[in-house]
């Protein structure tokens, strides 16, 4: 199958799950009788089980990560991600090497990037899901099946261990790393350890910015490694208006399992009499560290920007992603870093690749 086929079918999966969530929005897929009826309730009935086995998973932050998903697979932006390789001679059309892929259960089809990668690069997709996300990425491959079932012998997944690879993707924690690295240390791999996002304030946001910000926080319930968990506040720094940005997700204290996570860190903290500010639903405290617990955020003053890149810089490693409304300082560009806008942490575009490792020109290396 050639690039330009594989771009398309993707671009055509794209429209598709377009269309799979109007007809949810609208309450119109009970009645609907089209091309992909059965591929459509397959995923919505996905999207309704995947709760039992995440309770993280609710049918809201499904929907967003599919949502996210659709809006990526434009034929635009495929064409824009793959052109950005014209200048290496790739072999696109090559034959065809098997990745065995280990995907992680924190957030919905957390592993469909890596599917997409191995797939437009010409390669064959041998899939281990996570036990808590088992359902719905075999759902939305089968959408894609239906638009192309030759794409059917580029995509396996499987529960049983790995055999006969030619190289390895592995997403988990720096726990999970080390098991990763013996077992699959013989073959080429890329194996991602924890990460987390930050949030850089001036002062002079906006409401509506540090709204967006509150999405950037709580999307996921936080447990995406693009959520932000720590936010960078100059000296003096007013957290009030922090406070009255984010109140608008005030509602996720009524969801048990959020709701038990703040009262236990809470409590945690008050017993060790540690200096705290809270709103109910969320707690702040200021932590040199960047991975906070879950219903909890960090934060860290810095006098200047020069202190604050040097900050950033030094744990460049540990950071996915950073969010603000400035100007990327020149000395984070030169070490590959940006800033991106609040409100966009999770809604990656596909060159934005996990650890900053591109994904595409491993796999075309190989």
């Amino acid at each position: 199958m050639e690039l330009k086929q594989r771009i398309k079918s993707f671009a055509e999966l794209g429209k598709s799950l377009n269309s799979f969530l109007k007809l949810v929005n609208q309450e119109e897929l009970e009645n609907y009788q089209g091309n992909f009826c059965n591929e459509f309730k397959e995923l919505n009935s996905a999207i309704n089980s995947s709760f039992h086995y995440n309770g993280w998973f609710t049918r809201e932050n499904v929907l967003f990560s599919i949502n996210s998903i659709s809006a990526s697979l434009n034929e635009t932006i495929l064409l824009k991600w793959i052109s950005s390789y014209e200048t290496v001679n790739y072999p696109w059309d090559k034959s065809p090497k098997k990745i065995g892929v280990v995907m992680a259960g924190n957030i919905p089809m957390v592993g469909f990037h890596d599917m997409l990668c191995v797939i437009i690069s010409g390669n064959v997709f041998y899939g281990k899901l996570s036990s808590q996300d088992k359902l719905l990425l075999p759902a939305l491959s089968n959408i894609l099946l239906k638009i192309n079932p030759d794409i059917n012998k580029y995509i396996e997944f499987t529960s049983n261990p790995f055999k006969n690879l030619d190289a390895v993707i592995a997403t988990g924690s720096d726990n999970s790393s080390r098991y990763f690295d013996y077992y699959f240390g013989k073959y080429p791999h890329i194996i991602r350890k924890n990460r987390n996002s930050i949030a850089v304030i001036s002062g002079n946001e906006t409401q509506e910015e540090m709204e967006d910000l509150g999405n950037d926080i709580f999307q996921y319930y936080g447990l995406g490694c693009r959520s932000v968990s720590k936010i960078m506040v100059p000296v003096g720094y007013d957290f009030d208006h922090f406070f009255k940005g984010v109140f608008k997700y005030k509602d996720l204290a009524h969801n048990n399992k959020y709701g038990n996570n703040y009262d236990y860190n809470k409590t945690v903290y008050l017993l060790g009499k540690v200096s705290l500010l809270e709103n109910g639903f969320l707690i702040i405290k200021e932590d040199e560290g960047l991975s906070s617990p879950q219903a909890c955020v960090f934060y860290e003053f810095y006098n200047d920007t020069n202190s604050l890149n040097e900050v950033i810089l030094a744990q460049s490693d540990k950071i996915q992603c950073i969010v603000s409304n400035q100007e990327t300082p020149q000395k984070l560009i030169d070490n590959h870093l940006k800033y991106i806008k609040f409100g966009k942490a999770q809604q990656p575009d596909l060159w934005d690749y996990a650890d900053g490792v591109d994904t595409i020109d491993f796999l075309m290396k190989l």
